[in-house]
C-alpha cells in the first residue's frame, strides 16, 4: 500500500506543484489550505508524513502547532517543514519540536522528493520494527518449571477471566510485563489497547499529561494513557516512581471512574483495567511516605510476586533452550548449541534476571560463533563485565543483523586485544581465526591494533 502524504501549505500553486510531485512518485496525498483544514485532516486519521508550511492563516508559526499536535499523537511520524520565511531560528525550533527535515521555498523539487523517499522509508522501518518488537514480545512465554513460575502461570489463568486489579511485583528484568501482556491476551479484552506507562521513565512535569492528556487551547486534543487504554487494559509501570500527587489523582480515577483533561472542563469517563508494577517493596516505600497506603489497597486487589532469576536456577536451561529456539526463528539463523551446564551461567548473579540472560542469548547468536568452545569464551567475557545488562538495549532489534553484528564483533574483539596486551597471535588463537583473517577483521572494522 502506497504511503500517504498530508501536503498543507496556504499557496495553492505551491500546494498543486507539490501534490503533483509526491503522486507522480507514487504516493497517496490529501492536503489543506490552512489551518483548520490540516486540523481536521490530521485527527480524521494521520498520514504516514506531512508536509507543513510554517506561516498559514493562523499565526507566524502554526506550522510548528500543527507538527507538535501530529508529535502528540505519534512522535515517529516525520514532517518535513517548508518555508519561504526562512531563518536558522525557525530551523533550529522546527528540529527541537521534532521535525525530520526543514527546507527553503522555492526549493528544489529532486531535494524535496528525497526528503519524501527518506520519511516514508523511515517510517517504514520504525512501523516495522514496532510490529516486529510486538510480535516477538507477545509471543514469548512465561517458561519455567520453579514452583513460582508454574505458580504464577496458574495465577494468570485465574486473573484473566475477571476484571480485578493486579499488582505485580518483582526485581527489573523478570518479566513482569510480559506477565501483565498475558493477563491481558488472555481476558475478555484481548483485541482492544494495551497501553503500557512507565513511571520511571517519565518526565517530572509531564505525569499529568501522560495519564490524563491535555485540551490545548487552538481546540486540539492530546490524549493519555488512560483514553488511549479505553476498553483496554493499563498498565502502570514502576508506579512507586510516581509522585505522591499524581498518585492522589490516580485514586481518585480508581474511585469515581473519570478525571479531566488539563485544561479541560468535560468529565471523561473510560473503562479500562490496571494493571501495576514494580520493583520496589511499596509497604517499604509507604513507610518512607513515598506511596500512599490507600492507593495501594486500591490496586492490590490480586498480587502476583515472581523471583529473581538467582532464585530460580532451575529455570536457566529451559530460558536458554527458549530464547535460543526464538532468536533463531527470528533471525532466520542455526540455533544455538549452548551448554546449558555452563558453570559461568549458572552461577552467575543475573542482576538484570531474565532480560540480561535473553541479551546474552542474542548477543551470542548476532556473532554467529562456530563452537562450544568460542560460545563459552564469549559467555565467560559477557559475564565478567558488569555493565552487560546495561550494554545490550530493548532497542537493538531495531537495527539490521549486519549492523547488529558489527556492534558486537566490534566491542568483543577491542576486549580481547586489551586482554592479550593487543597480541594477535594470542587473540587469534582464543577467538579461532587464522592471523592474517584477524588482521582483516580488524581492519574492516576500525580496530585500531595496539601493542
Amino acid at each position: 500500500m502506497a504511503a500517504e502524504i498530508l501536503i498543507v501549505d496556504d499557496n495553492a500553486d505551491i500546494r498543486n506543484i507539490i501534490n503533483e510531485l509526491i503522486v507522480d512518485s507514487g504516493y497517496k496525498t490529501r492536503l489543506a489550505a490552512n489551518y483548520n483544514q490540516a486540523l481536521t485532516e490530521i485527527d480524521k486519521k494521520l498520514p504516514d508524513v506531512a508536509i507543513l508550511d510554517v506561516k498559514l492563516d493562523k499565526g507566524d508559526n502554526d506550522g510548528i502547532e500543527l507538527l507538535s499536535h501530529i508529535k502528540s499523537k505519534n512522535k515517529d511520524i516525520p514532517v518535513i517543514i517548508i518555508s519561504g520565511h526562512a531563518n536558522i531560528e525557525m530551523a533550529v525550533k522546527s528540529l527541537q519540536n521534532g521535525a525530520f527535515e526543514f527546507i527553503e521555498k522555492p526549493f528544489d523539487q529532486n531535494r524535496l522528493l528525497n526528503f519524501v523517499s527518506r520519511a516514508v522509508e523511515n517510517y517504514n522501518l520504525k512501523k516495522q520494527n514496532k510490529e516486529y518488537e510486538n510480535k516477538l514480545f507477545s509471543s514469548y512465554d512465561l517458561i519455567g518449571e520453579s514452583k513460582n513460575i508454574v505458580n504464577i502461570n496458574d495465577q494468570i489463568k485465574k486473573i484473566s477471566i475477571t476484571e480485578s486489579r493486579v499488582l505485580i511485583n518483582g526485581p527489573s528484568g523478570s518479566g513482569k510485563e510480559l506477565i501483565a501482556r498475558k493477563i491481558h491476551k488472555s481476558s475478555n479484552r484481548e483485541k482492544k489497547p494495551f497501553i503500557v506507562l512507565n513511571g520511571a521513565l517519565l518526565d517530572a512535569n509531564k505525569y499529568e499529561l501522560e495519564l490524563f492528556g491535555e485540551e490545548k487551547e487552538n481546540g486540539s486534543i492530546s490524549y493519555g494513557a488512560l483514553e488511549k487504554a479505553n476498553n483496554g487494559t493499563l498498565l502502570i509501570d514502576q508506579i512507586s516512581d510516581i509522585p505522591l500527587n499524581i498518585q492522589s489523582k490516580i485514586l481518585r480515577v480508581l474511585t469515581d471512574q473519570k478525571f479531566k483533561r488539563i485544561n479541560g472542563n468535560s468529565d471523561i469517563v473510560v473503562n479500562v483495567r490496571l494493571i501495576c508494577s514494580s520493583s520496589k517493596d511499596l509497604k517499604k516505600e509507604i513507610e518512607k511516605g513515598n506511596f500512599r497506603e490507600d492507593l495501594l489497597h486500591r490496586i492490590n486487589v490480586f498480587e502476583i510476586n515472581i523471583e529473581p532469576l538467582s532464585q530460580r536456577i532451575s529455570d536457566i536451561p529451559l530460558l536458554i533452550r527458549y530464547f535460543s529456539k526464538k532468536i533463531s526463528e527470528n533471525y532466520n539463523i542455526k540455533e544455538l548449541d549452548i551448554d546449558e551446564n555452563n558453570s559461568y551461567i549458572l552461577n552467575h548473579n543475573w542482576q538484570g534476571n531474565v532480560r540480561e540472560l535473553r541479551n546474552l542469548i542474542e548477543r551470542i547468536a548476532i556473532l554467529q560463533p562456530e563452537t562450544k568452545d568460542k560460545i563459552s569464551n564469549i559467555v565467560k567475557e559477557s559475564l565478567k563485565n558488569n555493565n552487560f545488562t546495561d550494554q545490550i538495549s530493548e532497542n537493538d532489534l531495531s537495527v539490521p543483523l549486519k549492523e547488529a553484528r558489527e556492534k558486537f564483533e566490534k566491542e568483543y574483539l577491542t576486549i580481547q586485544l586489551k586482554k592479550f596486551n593487543g597480541n594477535i597471535s594470542k587473540t587469534a588463537n582464543f577467538v579461532g581465526m587464522e592471523r592474517t583473517a584477524l588482521h582483516r577483521k580488524l581492519k574492516g572494522l576500525g580496530i585500531k591494533e595496539f601493542n
